[in-house]
């Protein structure tokens, strides 16, 4: 079941609602939902961002929540912000803590996971089987969020 996202908006950035991918169990999958941000006061898409629904193994290392921001945005901060909005959509789902990963050279997202109130509860070495260590990913920091 997918929740409105309307609500998923502050003074300064808004979600848009690009698409909604239904769970797959077959594959392990949960539902996703798949987000542009924007910038609330022109429309400007920034970046993007998805909330994954749910708690599973393959969440813990996947994570919950995926963000990129585009170059020339960087350094605003959107992903941290779409971070929190997406914290609300998490609640709507009766969630109440996420995971949030990244890889641990990447300097920025490992800042945004803290920025967020993440706490990191792990390195951890990918499994040989897992889609992002078949595409040359090793490790993830895994990053635990309390709503």
């Amino acid at each position: 079941m997918f929740f409105d996202t309307a609500d998923l908006h502050t003074d300064e950035i808004f979600l848009k609602l690009t698409e909604t991918l239904p769970a797959v169990p077959e594959k392990r999958w949960v539902p996703v939902y798949c987000f542009k941000i924007c910038r609330a006061v022109s429309g400007e898409e920034v970046g993007e961002c998805n909330f994954r629904v749910g708690n599973t193994e393959k969440l813990f290392f996947g994570g919950n929540i995926g963000y990129t921001v585009d170059e020339p945005f960087r350094g605003n901060h959107y992903a941290a912000k779409a971070c929190l909005l997406l914290f609300k959509l998490a609640k709507k789902h009766g969630m109440r803590h996420l995971h949030i990963t990244c890889t641990p050279d990447n300097i920025a997202s490992n800042k945004t996971c803290r920025a967020v109130g993440g706490v990191l509860e792990c390195t951890i070495d990918l499994p040989t089987d897992n889609d992002m260590y078949l595409e040359g990913e090793r490790q993830k920091r895994i990053y635990r969020i309390d709503l």
